[in-house]
């Protein structure tokens, strides 16, 4: 973990916030004892993208065909 003075926190912010970009924590400290913590926000999952998974799933002739009854009596227990 990274720690810089209110100071230099200041001076070069835009360096730190890079730092956090990759994943890094930075305390900030005043007179040497940590006050602040800047870390990175983790990111949200990303947005579904329709036809993403084309070419990976395949489905059989008798997809659209109605279940064998047997099947079906399983799902009414």
């Amino acid at each position: 973990m990274y720690i810089v003075n209110i100071h230099e926190a200041k001076t070069h912010l835009s360096a730190i916030l890079k730092r956090v970009e990759t994943g890094e924590d930075i305390l900030i400290a005043k007179a040497g004892k940590p006050i602040a913590r800047v870390s990175p926000i983790p990111s949200a999952a990303g947005k579904r993208q329709p036809g993403s998974a084309k070419g990976k799933i395949t489905m059989t002739q008798n997809f659209i065909e109605p279940l064998p009854e047997n099947i079906l009596k399983e799902f009414e227990k």
